[in-house]
Formats: structure tokens, C-alpha cells, sequence
């Protein structure tokens, strides 16, 4: 079975907003900082995007949605790759782009994973669009690894990452660490092992 990852750019204090986020400025005042490693000239951080492009379908909330539609167009996150974009809404919106990679799901995380897992194949899902999705992807225990994109940027505010997440402690495994200038990229596995 495919693996379910979040995927996620953080500051170094945990926040994947800075302060100030509004329909006009979704990332916050001064958030794009976290996604601009993505966007630049080192090879290991254009290696990383090009794995990326290998997921067979990715999971957003529906805020993730509204806030980037703009920019994505038809073709979502991936762009011309054009992923499977599967958004975790209690109601679908009536304004969706024709010819798009999107698909809807009112039933909750559980089914919004069974939709991307279909449309994936056997390829990888990824949660890539926001903190309380990627929390309730946490709790429910969906979760196989864990990619955070670490940007050297104290926010001092916006949306923690790592919140609400519940009483149970989730183990993870050592990291694979990839160190860039702009960014240290982390992958950890979910263990059910206790360590001491």
C-alpha cells in the first residue's frame, strides 16, 4: 500500500502562517519565506521539488483551497504535472475551474484518503495544505512519515504545525536529513515503538 506523508514548509518555531493571514495575504505577513527554498537555484532543493512530482495524488483543507485556487488554476499545486488534488470540505464549492484536478469530500479525513489512495494508484499521497488538516490526519492515526521543509525564519506567530494533536504520544524514527542554505529538510517514519 501507497505511503501517506504530510509534506510541509515550517519556520524554525513551528508555524506554517505567520501572523497577519487574510484572503489577501494567506501565508501572512512575510509567510511566502516558506516556500521560497522551493523556488530556487540549489540542486538538492530542485531535486526534492522533482520527487515531489512523483505522488500519485495529494490532500488539502478546504481553506488551503480557497486560498490558492487563484494561483493553482485548473492545474493545482503540481502545475503542468497535474496531481490529483483531493480537498477535505464540509460543503463543495460551486466555482470550481473547469477541467481541474480537484475532487471534493464531505465524508472527513478517513474518506478523503480512500479517494486520493484510489486516484494515486499505488503511488504515494501526500497532506500537503494547512495545520488543522495535517493535525486531524495526526490524530487519526493516517499518517506514515512525516516531511517537514524547516526554514531558518522565527515567525513568533500564525499557525503551529504541532498543535491539537491529543494526549498520545506519536514516536517517530530517526530523520533522513537533507541541509540546504534555505531550508533543512526532515523525514521521519511513524513507529508505534516506544523509545527509552
Amino acid at each position: 500500500m501507497s505511503t501517506v506523508l504530510i509534506d510541509i514548509s515550517m519556520s524554525l518555531d513551528g508555524y506554517v502562517t505567520a501572523s497577519g493571514s487574510r484572503p489577501d495575504v494567506p501565508m501572512g505577513d512575510g509567510g511566502e519565506r516558506l516556500h521560497t527554498w522551493a523556488f530556487g537555484e540549489e540542486d538538492r532543493n530542485r531535486e526534492l521539488m522533482a520527487n515531489a512530482g512523483a505522488l500519485g495524488a495529494l490532500i488539502a483543507g478546504r481553506t488551503t483551497y480557497d486560498q490558492s485556487v487563484l494561483w493553482w488554476g485548473a492545474d493545482g499545486p503540481t502545475g503542468p504535472a497535474r496531481r490529483p488534488l483531493v480537498v477535505v470540505t464540509h460543503e463543495v464549492p460551486t466555482d470550481v475551474p473547469a477541467d481541474s484536478v480537484y475532487t471534493f469530500v464531505t465524508g472527513g479525513v478517513e474518506a478523503a484518503l480512500v479517494e486520493a489512495r484510489r486516484l494515486a494508484g499505488t503511488a504515494d499521497v501526500a497532506v500537503m495544505g494547512g495545520a488543522q488538516i495535517a493535525q486531524q490526519f495526526i490524530r487519526a492515526g493516517l499518517v506514515d512519515e512525516i516531511s517537514i521543509h524547516v526554514v531558518p525564519v522565527l515567525f513568533g506567530g500564525g499557525k503551529r504545525l504541532f498543535e491539537h494533536l491529543g494526549d498520545q504520544h506519536v514516536v517517530l524514527e530517526r530523520p533522513s536529513v537533507v541541509e540546504t542554505d534555505s531550508a533543512t529538510h526532515l523525514r521521519y517514519r511513524i513507529t508505534d515503538k516506544e523509545v527509552d
